[in-house]
């Protein structure tokens, strides 16, 4: 699946991050039935690749990624666990090459003029702008528009159902990234009922 058809496949993807591998397909199911297709499997905890491999297996409309690949090492475990995508924080030189070496579709992190400007040098036009509200927000991405007309943001980091409607308006932004769908609380308590409604409503978010 090319970079592209995720994209389309999504407006808001949420950044899960599993603590308990036993959560990770009811939990992938109940956003799914609530429109939300695109997944994001954070590696912030040990559960991270096996539940890409849990929700490849018995989720199958969902399209799995991983996020937090911050090494060329990680980058080749996910792919192991049969990642559709990755997502990193940020993109140093030795991981972008290894990311444009492995043709994973990918979102490289980035948060300034200059790190655009690298990823651009690989071909890639579809970014992720992270940690967007603490590096500029709403403005900093008015202010990549000007000199980066051709490329498209999904900014993550402080993003929520409130605000996400304002980054919506941006010609740049693609798509939203999120832990507001997946709250520790509902997850803790196996209320897929309602993070199947949370996944509704930031369905509809945009326009």
């Amino acid at each position: 699946m090319k970079l592209e058809h995720i994209v389309a496949a999504t407006s808001v993807m949420p950044v899960m991050v599993i603590d308990r591998i036993e959560d990770a397909v009811p939990l992938a199911q109940a956003l799914v039935t609530g429109g939300i297709r695109v997944l994001e499997i954070t590696l912030r905890t040990p559960a991270g690749l096996e539940a890409v491999k849990r929700i490849k297996q018995e989720v199958p409309d969902a399209i799995v990624g991983v996020g937090t690949i911050s090494t060329p090492e990680l980058l080749e475990a996910s792919i192991e666990a049969g990642a559709a995508f990755g997502v990193s924080p940020g993109t140093p030189p030795t991981l972008l090459k290894a990311i444009v070496d492995s043709g994973l579709p990918f979102f490289p992190g980035v948060a300034t003029m200059t790190e655009v400007m690298q990823v651009m040098e690989t071909g890639i036009t579809v970014m992720k702008f992270f940690p967007a509200v603490a590096a500029g927000g709403i403005r900093m991405l008015e202010s990549f528009a000007g000199p980066f007309p051709q490329v498209g943001f999904c900014p993550t980091g402080g993003i929520n159902a409130a605000n996400a409607p304002d980054f919506f308006r941006l010609k740049n932004v693609v798509c939203v990234g999120g832990s507001w769908l997946t709250p520790k609380n509902l997850i803790a308590e196996g209320n897929w009922a309602g993070i199947t409604q949370l996944a509704r409503e930031a369905a509809a978010l945009k326009p």
